[in-house]
This record gives C-alpha cells, structure tokens and sequence, in this order.
C-alpha cells in the first residue's frame, strides 16, 4: 500500500476516532459499540464498492482499504501489549489486594468455566472436535474491561464491586488469551490429538513462566528509570519499552504466556513505582499511557471491525446455529459464576455480597470485542489449521462478537434502567434534596454579595432574586418534606462518615500535589482512606472505626519484617518499615486535625449539629489513637520523629516559597530568566529534602531501658547487660499477650499504650511504666489472668532468669513486686524468696494494705506519660480503687 494512501487513511481514523465518542455519548451507547460499527460500516462499504457495478471510481479507495496490512500479529503484539499494560498502571494495587480471593477465582474460573461450558457444547450438540470447540471457547471467553469498568462508573456503584469486576476482566483477558496459546498448539496440522487433562496441565507453567518474565523486565526498568532521575522523558521511554519487552521475551525465550508477563510487568511498576520515582513524574507517566492506550483501544476496535464483513463472507445456516449454541453456553457458564460460585464466596466472606440487580447488568454486560475478533484473526492466518476449522473459528467468533456489541450493547442502558440501577436510593434522594437546599442557600449570600459590589440595576437584581428566590423556596420545602424527616440519625452519621473519609482522601492528595507527603505513605494512606470509606458504607459507625483501628496496626508484613530481625538479625526491612510507619503517622496527624473544618463548615449545615458532633467525637477518637501510637515510636526512638517534623518544615516551607515565586511570575514582577533560576535553587534544595533520614534500630533500646524509673538505681554496666537482654514486643489493639492458664515463663513492662488484665471478673488497666506477669514467673504457677493490649502497645519482655537476677540487683523493682502482692493470699511465699530478702524488713504478718497498692508502679517519667495512657489507666480506676487495683501489677498473672 502506498505510504501516502496509508498515512492519509490513518488520519481520517484519528478523526473517525474523535467523532465517535461524542456521538457514543450522545446515542447512550459503549464507546465500543459505536468504534465497531464504524469499522463494519468503513468495511462493508469497501466491499461493496469493490463489487458493485454502479461505478469504478471508487474501487482504487477500496482496494486500498482491503489490502491494508491488518493481521493479528499486529494487534497481539503492538495493540495487545499498550492495553493490558496501561490497565495494570490504573489499578489500585493495594486494595485490590484485599479481595484478591474473589479476583482471581472468578478471572480463573470464570474463564476455565465458559471454555469447557463452550467447548463441550459444541462438541456434543454440533458434532466439532473437542479441542476445537475449546479453542473456541477460550477465545469468546476474553471480555472487554474498558466496556464493564464504564458500565459501573455509570451506575455510580459500590468501589469495592467495580474494583473486583476490573480485576476480573484484566485478569480474565489474560488468562483466556493464555488457554488460546494451548489449544490453539493442539488444532494445528501434524499435531496429536491430547486429553484435556494433558492440555490444561501445561497451563499452570504457562502462567508462571510469564511472571517471572514480567517481573525481571520491570524490576530492570526501575533501575534503568531511576539513573535517569533527572530525564523524564528518558523514564516515559523506558516505560514504553516495557510491555513490549516483556511479551516478547515470555513468549520467544520462555515460551510462556506474553499477556501475563505483561501484566505482572505492570502490576509491580505500579507497586514499586511511586515509592521510586518523583511524584510529578509518576502522574505525567499515568496521562501518557492513559493517552497511548486510547489510541490503540481505538484502532483495534476499528480495525479489527473492518475485518467482520470478510469474515463472514461464507457463513452458512448451519454456523447461525451453532452461533446460537456459542451465545446460550456462554451465558450458561456466566450465570453459573454470578448466581452459584459468587454467593458461596460471599457466604465464605471472601467476596462483598453483590445484589442481584448488578449480577444481572454484569452477565448482560460482558461484551466481547477487538480481543475476540484478534484471536479468532490469528487462528485465520494460520497456515497449519485445518481450512473447515479457520471457517468455522473465524464464523463463531465473529458472530459472538457482534450479538455482543449490537444486541446486549444498545441494550445495556435500557437493561440498566429496568433494574433500577439509574435510579438514586430513597435515602440519597433525600439527602440530595438536602444538600441542594443548602447549597443554594449559599450562593443566595454569594450573589446578593456579588450585586452590591458591582452596583446592578435595582430591576435587574429585583427580578433575579424572586427567579432565584422561587427555586430556593421550592428546594427548601423538597429537603423538608415528609420522605425526608424519615432519614434516620444513624444514616445521617453514615453518609457524614462516608463525606468526611472522602475529603480526607481529596486533603491525601492535595498534599501529596504540594509533596508534603511522599508518594509511596501517599498510595498507603489512599489505601487507608477507601477502606473508611467502605468500611462506612457496609458497617456504618462501626466499620468506620473498624476500618481507623485496622490502619495502626502492625500487619503480617510488619511481624515477618520483625521476625526477620529478631531470628536472622536482617534489621534492614524493620527499619525501612519503621520509618515508614513513623513518617505515616505524622502525616495522618496533620490530616486529621484539619478534618475538623471540614465538620463545621459542610457536615453540620446538611446533617445538623447532634451529627457533627458525633463526628467530632470520632474524629478525636482517631487522632488520639493516632497520637498514642506515634508516641510509642517516639519513646523507642526519641530524637527520629523530631527529624521528620524538620524534614515537613522544610519541605512545606519550600512549597510555600515555590507558590510565592510563581504568583510573581504571574503578576508580571519577576521575569521568566529570574523564576527559571529561582525555581532551579528551589528544586536543588528540594532534592536534599526528598531523603528520609536513617533510622538505627540497634541504639534506641538502651535508652528505651533508662527511661523506666524501675531500673532507675541500676548503674550503666547493668543497664547495658539488661538492654542486651530484654525484646521488645509490639502488639496491636485486642492483641491478647498472655493468656489463662498457660506457663509463665516471661515479666513484661509496659513502655507505650496499654493493656487490660482480667482477674476472677474484674479488669483493671496498665499503662506506661508498669509490668506484668511477675507473680506467674515468681511462683512457677500458672498464669491466671487473661492480659489483652486495649491500644497499639510497645513492650519489654524479659524471661524468667533475667527477672530473677534483675531483683537481686533492684531495690526498686524488689519494692514494686512487694507492692503488688501485699494483701494476696500468696504474698507470705513470694515475701519470702530469695530475690526479696536482700533487704526485706523485719518479718511481719501480711495485713492488707489497700492504699499502698493502690499505687501504680512507677512510670519512666512523669512529665512524658502518653495522654492516651494516662486516659485509659484513670478510666480503669474507679472510685472504690481498693478493690480493683488489688489486681493491677500482675498479681495473679
């Protein structure tokens, strides 16, 4: 094809690409539906013009459109690739972690399920070889993600449905795409006809090989892209040759799947990405590969489109049936995965419950597309398949496809309306009444503000204010009409909840713009925030809360992270963990109490006062257990988080200075060469912040040990032997340390948070300072409370032996214990152990005295107790504080 027919061509498809979203939209149809009729439409218009004898004129055009060069190597492997990877870029990793259960069983299934369901049918019912109608089977099974990803944005529907169903259409291409390489071996001339179990046994290796592909290919972009910091335009192009590189290495070297090299190339880009490379840069990386994959989503559509009228050239009665087998087996298997394996998945708790109105617009919406029409093109071109089976592949897949686009496509809306997914809830129709009238009450004081500064005609303003005035007065009777007193004060704190998660979620963002927070906590602390926000959704108060709790603790990777240091002695991951959790906690500090305004300003004037203070008290709630867990870290670490509070000054002033040089560019007071300079000083300085300084785990457990008043009389070289010998212990809130009626072979000390103990029905509280699970060890007894941390908590754990030796040493911690045993019945035999009679009094009988053990063990300081500590502890104590406290020290543990 001449190249200036060839480029001319493809700047009409640019132009055909431009007209046909706007026209999608305004026709409610999928963008999809309306690029594949243009391909049909600019195909069968070909085709006619080449055989129709009205005129000749044209044929030359036709011939050209005919003979462009379209096979399916040209959408496997330059289109294929830009699609699956840009997916993968857009997902939220972290959360689609969460539900990677439900994920990756309906990708897998789902699609294992649809090719036997397919394949068999048409064996059975339409006499085709059984690898055959595999073949077919795995090629009809990949759906369109772009297709069902706009369906849920459209229905407005819940996060964590759209986030499993995009998963599950990535996943499900890939995996489809990766059967279709298997059977596709196994219809090819000269090749045995194998079992099934034979072929899927080879799926597994397939799936592995592409892995392993695609994380070597993107581990090796990272550090190519991170010695081109400085070059962005450097990164974008090493990130273009990522896909690529990956889909050719699995396919041709390893002989695995392409497509899942791909995408697990994407996936690890996406999740170690932002953590690596600048946030300005990440961003730009997102818009160009979202533009990129525009392109190529468009072209193959069309192009794959053009091909339709071609391929069903020979079709015969006989194919419509069997095309009728291919659609009923197709639904068969989808309904199969929505209405049987998803409800046992949500009875597991593995997967959110799905109505069923949004199962029904799922199965109706699996629209298949250009993935179909490239598969069944690549099974066309094959010289080594049977010419009956290229006939019958190429008939059925194209076929499907267009049932697809032209029956469920243009219905889709409709479906949608008849299930009533369009239609907002009674609640949020009431709160939208609600919000209008607040909101329109607000712009009556801006515009009457507005008119007297800019001195209107009185006319124009008299008759614009009762315009206006008649649409306030009609949303203010709306918001109190009789359907909207019924919305109750728990559904208020819900969507104040659901509000409030979502500006902290914009108030994320907006500081990770200024780069006051990194991009890595920013990605972290995002995660964090649609949780609340589903958490808030499906729980109400309570998973709001759930959800607050669950982001302080120490997940499974924090505690293989500690166990690495504390067995191997690889302290290298704790560390970076740590810092992390140090520079996230600050971060949210701030956040959160700049969520306050947001209460007072929009919550209170939609929901009313008894609703925003509710949300202040949470909100306090949160900051404090914030607060807590941050001053844990500090007591572990003193001196760490005021280098990160320097390194935020820093920063913040930096962006401040970068504001004020360019609003004076934009004022006109400095030129272009001077806010060029000033800007290069500004990024210079900027990249000394960027470094996060080091934290040392190995020094600050020595301090930790001479903060505690207990050991206060203890010279250095026994504080130096005991730092060597205690662990330290984090635990999360509702942790339970030790438990009834197990060996007490350790004491513990408190050193940030606090815990609760349980002793025959009574609970008392420790805090900072205190320690427990003495008597347990001083007895070799049983322990007979149940010890259970109440917040984030530090401790000090010390065994048996070391405890023992440590009072010979103590005068301190020997007072402490008599302390808390003094009135038990098993005081006379611990008074009398050897580790207390060093300088134990004269002997006495034991009286009880309330009032002395009444009083906590020492803290290490008594200026820098935890507020949530001292809280937590002056609630547990109650007024009758002799009866309680009696168990307070671990007398019983």
């Amino acid at each position: 094809m001449d190249i200036l027919l060839l480029t001319t061509f493809t700047a009409i498809l640019f132009l055909l690409i431009a007209a046909a979203e706007p026209l999608a939209a305004r026709l409610s149809i999928p963008f999809s539906v309306m690029l594949a009729a243009v391909g049909i439409l600019i195909g069968g218009g070909a085709i006619f013009l080449l055989r129709t004898e009205l005129t000749d004129t044209l044929n030359p055009i036709a011939e050209s459109i005919l003979s462009l060069p379209i096979r399916s190597s040209v959408f496997m492997y330059v289109f294929l690739p830009t699609l699956i990877f840009q997916a993968t870029l857009e997902m939220n990793i972290r959360r689609m972690l969460d539900d990677w259960v439900p994920i990756l069983t309906l990708a897998v299934v789902a699609v294992v399920a649809a090719t036997l369901t397919i394949g068999y049918a048409l064996s059975w019912i339409g006499g085709l070889p059984l690898m055959v109608g595999l073949l077919i089977g795995a090629i009809v099974s990949t759906t369109d993600p772009s297709a069902v990803v706009s369906i849920f944005r459209s229905l407005s529907a819940p996060k964590r449905l759209a986030r499993i169903v995009e998963g599950e259409s990535l996943l499900n291409d890939a995996a489809a795409i990766a059967l279709f390489g298997l059977f596709m071996s196994y219809v090819m001339l000269g090749v045995p006809n194998p079992s099934l179990a034979e072929a899927l046994g080879q799926f597994p290796a397939l799936i592995l090989g592409g892995v392993v592909a695609g994380w070597l290919v993107a581990r090796i972009a990272l550090v190519l892209m991170g010695m081109f910091a400085r070059f962005e335009t450097a990164q974008i192009s090493v990130s273009v040759a990522v896909p690529y590189l990956a889909y050719i290495g699995a396919e041709q070297i390893l002989g695995a799947s392409g497509v899942i090299a791909v995408v697990a190339a994407g996936l690890v880009l996406n999740f170690m990405g932002p953590g690596r490379l600048a946030p300005a840069f990440w961003v730009n990386l997102r818009e160009v590969w979202g533009l990129l994959a525009h392109w190529a989503g468009a072209l193959i559509f069309i192009l794959a489109a053009l091909l339709i009228p071609r391929l069903l050239g020979e079709v015969r009665l006989n194919d419509l049936f069997l095309i009728g087998v291919v659609v009923i087996a197709a639904f068969v298997a989808r309904a199969l995965i929505l209405f049987v394996l998803l409800p046992v998945l949500t009875g597991l708790r593995l997967s959110p419950k799905i109505k069923r109105p949004y199962r029904i617009a799922i199965m109706w919406g699996g629209l298949r597309g250009a993935v179909t029409l490239a598969l069944a093109l690549a099974v066309t071109e094959s010289l080594r398949v049977p010419v009956e089976t290229k006939r019958v592949v190429g008939i059925l897949a194209t076929g499907f496809t267009l049932f697809t686009l032209i029956v469920q496509g243009t219905t889709l809306r409709s479906v949608i309306g008849l299930l009533g997914l369009d239609k907002l809830s009674p609640l949020d129709r009431a709160l939208s009444n609600q919000v209008v009238a607040v909101a329109l009450q607000t712009v009556r004081e801006g515009v009457a503000s507005a008119t007297e500064n800019y001195d209107l005609t009185r006319e124009t303003v008299r008759s614009e204010a009762k315009r206006f005035g008649a649409r306030l007065d009609e949303a203010v009777e709306r918001a109190e009409a009789e359907d909207n007193a019924e919305i109750l004060d728990r559904d208020r704190i819900t969507l104040g909840l659901i509000a409030l998660a979502g500006h902290e979620r914009e108030v994320i963002l907006q500081r990770f713009r200024e780069r006051a927070i990194s991009a890595r906590l920013s990605e972290q602390a995002l995660f964090d925030a649609d949780r609340l926000i589903e958490g808030a959704r499906s729980g109400g108060r309570t998973g709001y809360q759930r959800a607050a709790r669950s982001s302080l603790r120490y997940g499974p990777a924090f505690r293989f992270a500690a166990f690495l240091r504390n067995r191997l002695g690889l302290s290298g991951t704790l560390g970076r963990m740590t810092a992390d959790r140090f520079e996230m906690l600050l971060a949210k500090r701030f956040i959160l109490r700049d969520l306050h305004g947001f209460i007072d300003r929009r919550i209170r004037r939609i929901h009313g006062r008894r609703v925003a203070e509710l949300l202040h008290e949470l909100l306090n709630r949160r900051i404090e257990a914030v607060e807590t867990a941050l001053e844990g870290l500090r007591l572990q670490y003193p001196g760490y988080a005021e280098e990160l509070e320097r390194r935020f000054i820093r920063r913040t002033a930096l962006r401040l200075e970068e504001r004020e040089y360019t609003a004076m560019r934009e004022d006109g007071l400095i030129g272009s060469e001077v806010y060029t300079e000033l800007m290069e000083d500004v990024t210079r300085r900027r990249q000394q912040t960027e470094g996060r300084p080091r934290l040392d785990l190995a020094l600050r457990k020595n301090e930790l040990v001479r903060q505690f008043k207990l050991f206060a009389d203890l010279d250095d070289a026994e504080l130096k032997r005991l730092s060597r010998e205690v662990r330290t212990r984090y635990v999360n809130a509702d942790h339970v340390i030790t438990r009834k009626d197990t060996p007490a072979r350790s004491v513990f000390f408190v050193a940030s948070g606090a815990v609760e103990q349980e002793v025959a029905g009574q609970t008392t509280r420790l805090g900072r300072g205190e320690m427990f699970g003495q008597m347990g060890v001083l007895t070799t007894r049983l322990r007979r409370t149940e010890v259970r941390a109440i917040t984030p908590t530090s401790l000090l754990v010390l065994d048996e032996p070391g405890f023992r030796r440590l009072l010979k040493r103590s005068a301190a911690l020997r007072q402490a214990v008599r302390d808390s045993v003094m009135g038990k019945a098993l005081a006379v035999d611990v008074m009398t152990m050897p580790e207390l009679q060093v300088d134990a009094p004269a002997p006495a009988a034991p009286v009880p005295e309330p009032a002395r053990a009444e009083a906590p063990v020492p803290g290490p300081t008594d200026s820098a107790t935890p507020s949530a500590a001292r809280s937590d502890a002056s609630a547990a104590r109650t007024p009758d504080r002799h009866s309680t406290n009696q168990q307070t020290t671990g007398a019983s543990t």
